[in-house]
């Protein structure tokens, strides 16, 4: 929903490529799931956001999700992060800095 944006009137085209990326066989993803028992709706910067829940696997809901891939290339193994994507309820917290990390000891071992 939050990529319209960025790419402007070529969003169209670029959605179609995006979403054959994430469907492609080498494809990685880590889900982030809103653990039970937590409030869905947060204060950020004293004005009221919830959260806007899409998506809902085994009961709890996925505000977010970064999705990566191995590749080699010239010989060379490398990671590539394709998407990182997190509600607003959860950004500001660490988080996509933590999932940044995590990829970066993920592709080093």
């Amino acid at each position: 929903l939050n990529m319209e944006g960025p790419y402007g009137p070529e969003w169209p085209a670029e959605e179609k490529i995006k979403r054959r990326e994430m469907v492609a066989p080498e494809a990685r993803y880590i889900f982030i799931r809103r653990a039970r028992g937590t409030v869905a709706k947060e204060t950020l910067n004293d004005d009221s956001d919830e959260c806007q829940i899409h998506w809902m696997a085994d009961g709890d809901s996925v505000v977010g999700f970064v999705q990566y891939r191995f590749i080699v290339e010239e010989d060379i193994p490398v990671t590539y992060v394709y998407e990182l994507q997190l509600e607003p309820c959860v950004q500001g917290k660490g988080l996509g800095k933590f999932l940044m990390q995590l990829i970066e000891l993920i592709a080093r071992k």
